[in-house]
């Protein structure tokens, strides 16, 4: 007997196929299988059978289900394949021979060291999908976590298929695939490329030409962007006449994860993943554990390749609001195109999960044309906030940028600056055109000593909120209930992170009203403004990291002024903190210089009502005597940093 996951979830011996019904049973299975010969948590098998509504005996009953799931197997006489309790979970072992999904893995791997017999074994491969993933598994989590993951499986083996069908001429071959793939993932764009380079040499231009039109308009309605940087470039060599060539990629990469760039085009192209699309603040790329690498190290495989290639940048998709700061951005970065003895400087800063490497990476795509040499993403700090050296960053740059690339001809974005000092020294060691810098900080001394143009990030406007969600959910979802759409931008205090995880969650949950939402929010605001399946897509997590690199006496300061109703004023700073106003004054500088606060008006500041949510949560408890605020900040904090 065989466990078919590719599909309905169902059971064949070969010949006769059973359809397993849509129940808890199934789903339990379904959670095993996608996991398979895996220890899966007994938190994470509840959740996949129960969703949110958890029995009140969940122990007993999760027990139950499994005993329930035994009698299916010994039904289908399966009992060699049991359901094995180990502590913490349960596993149910699978290989090649009993579980499809296996199987499928298993001729890809095949297929690296075929030679000639690796189209065969691919095409082995895609014939085990029988359809939609798991359509009688009535499993929320399931659907939402793990089908996109495994479609995703699918979806690069059919582009190798393709690829190796194009490069061998067989270009009539793949456009079935090609035409009914781009209608079901209409915003793939490497898809889209696929069939734009068949149509074209098979003597259909103007069909060619077509696509990109269809792509470019479905990217601009659904998520206000245009299309990458391929795609652009495919549709002028098709209006040239030139023939595009397309690569032909190394068979291991169908198992291997793929670059930050191609991750990000294909979640935009998959239905449940329009989240991140829609974001005008992703998730910052995640440094390597040795040493914080940029995921544009991955762009070249030999060192021929450095000769001519271009480092690209992590790609920003459906950048959505700060127009006027991306203008701005956008005419100050151009000038360092034009040459000069001194580097096109930018500072783009913010408190946390304001969308700074967003803004960013969105303006350097802008201008990266003007750039021959290419633009390079910089992290310039580690996960626990240590600044990263800047001779180390500045050998990174130079390891990714052609061989021989003038002076001038490269723009760097250094993200998350810690320290002036970080970016000075990196200036002196490198020759860039244009430097992006963003940071939690102001980084004053070095809008003293280097005259950047200085970007300021706060909260999104209300109108840019709601086109946040308005991108992600659609038009209708959000007009239906406009009330609703308001009451989730201002619990999550308009904060461009804190929006992306509201409508994240809202995608995956189609059926939720946004109200509903809204109402579970508030009951434990803002601990449930967090994903579970990304850490770093959490705003408790991203404030807390804010609070920690700062001087304990300042980020206690923080947590006592939540305590005023969220305009503060020094007077009422003074009193919050039982210190002389002219104390006071100087903390709530340090606080400004931070993002933690934001000035509202001549004489007052304000906190994100978010932020104060998150600082009441932090600090519910009795308050003591104040420590020596002030006299300690100065000394913690980094010179420059004020």
């Amino acid at each position: 007997m065989r466990f078919q996951l590719l599909g309905p979830l169902s059971i064949t011996d070969g010949r006769d196929v059973v359809v397993l019904p849509p129940a808890k049973p199934t789903s339990l299975l379904a959670a095993l299988l996608v996991r398979p010969g895996e220890v899966v948590p007994v938190s994470r098998l509840r959740q996949a059978v129960w969703g949110e509504e958890q029995p009140a005996t969940a122990k007993a009953a999760l027990q139950s289900c499994v005993l329930r799931l035994r009698r299916l197997f010994a039904k289908y006489d399966i009992e060699d394949r049991a359901v094995v309790a180990v502590a913490g979970g349960y596993l149910l072992p699978a290989d090649g021979d009993s579980l499809d999904l296996l199987h499928f893995r298993r001729l890809t791997a095949e297929a690296e060291e075929a030679g000639e017999a690796e189209l065969p074994l691919l095409r082995q491969a895609l014939d085990l999908w029988r359809g939609p993933l798991l359509t009688n598994v009535p499993s929320e989590l399931l659907h939402r976590d793990e089908v996109p993951r495994l479609v995703e499986e699918r979806l690069r083996v059919l582009e190798r298929v393709c690829e190796i069908q194009l490069a061998r001429g067989r270009c009539r071959d793949v456009l079935v695939d090609l035409w009914e793939a781009t209608r079901v993932r209409p915003q793939h764009e490497g898809l889209a490329a696929q069939l734009m380079r068949a149509l074209y040499r098979v003597g259909r231009q103007n069909e060619a030409l077509a696509e990109y039109r269809r792509i470019r308009a479905h990217l601009r309605d659904e998520l206000g962007v245009d299309p990458g940087t391929e795609l652009q470039e495919l549709e002028l060599a098709i209006l040239r006449g030139d023939e595009p060539r397309g690569h032909v990629p190394a068979t291991a990469s169908l198992l291997s994860t793929p670059p930050a760039s191609a991750s990000a085009s294909a979640s935009a192209s998959a239905p449940p993943l329009p989240a991140s699309p829609a974001s005008a603040s992703p998730s910052r790329p995640s440094p390597s554990p040795v040493s914080p690498v940029s995921p544009v190290s991955s762009s070249f495989s030999s060192s021929d390749d450095r000769e001519t290639a271009r480092p690209r940048l992590p790609h920003v998709p459906g950048f959505t609001g700060r127009a006027r700061e991306t203008a701005a951005l956008v005419n100050h970065l151009g000038e360092g195109a034009r040459g000069g003895s001194a580097p096109v400087l930018a500072v783009v800063s913010g408190g946390p999960g304001m969308g700074k490497t967003a803004l960013a990476l969105h303006a350097a795509h802008l201008v990266a044309d003007r750039y021959p040499a290419g633009a390079v993403l910089l992290p310039m700090s580690g996960p626990d906030g240590a600044p990263r050296a800047s001779d180390e960053a500045a050998a990174e740059l130079r390891a990714l940028l052609p061989s021989g690339a003038s002076p001038g001809s490269s723009l760097a974005v250094l993200d998350d600056v810690v320290h002036p000092d970080q970016v000075r020294r990196f200036l002196d060691a490198t020759g860039c055109g244009a430097v992006v810098v963003t940071s939690r900080m102001g980084l004053a001394a070095l809008v003293a000593t280097h005259g950047p143009a200085v970007v300021q990030l706060g909260a999104l406007s209300p109108r840019e909120s709601r086109a946040l969600l308005t991108a992600v959910l659609g038009q209708e979802r959000v007009a239906a209930e406009t009330t609703a759409a308001h009451a989730l931008t201002e619990a999550c205090g308009h904060v461009p992170l804190a929006l992306r995880i509201v409508a994240a969650r809202l995608l995956t949950r189609p059926r939720m009203r946004l109200a509903d939402h809204s109402a579970w929010l508030l009951r434990d605001l803002p601990a449930r403004l967090a994903l579970p399946d990304d850490p770093r897509m959490s705003v408790p997590l991203a404030l807390d990291g804010a609070l920690r690199r700062l001087p304990a006496p300042l980020a206690d300061a923080h947590l006592r002024l939540a305590r005023l109703d969220g305009r503060i004023t020094a007077p009422d700073a003074a009193g919050a903190l039982s210190v002389p106003e002219t104390d006071a004054e100087e903390v709530l500088e340090r606080l400004l210089d931070t993002g933690l606060i934001e000035e509202d008006q001549p004489g007052a500041l304000r906190m994100n009502p978010l932020f104060r949510a998150h600082a009441l949560h932090r600090s519910g408890r009795p308050v003591g005597a104040p420590p020596p605020l002030v006299t300690a900040a100065r000394r913690a904090l980094p010179s420059g940093a004020t």
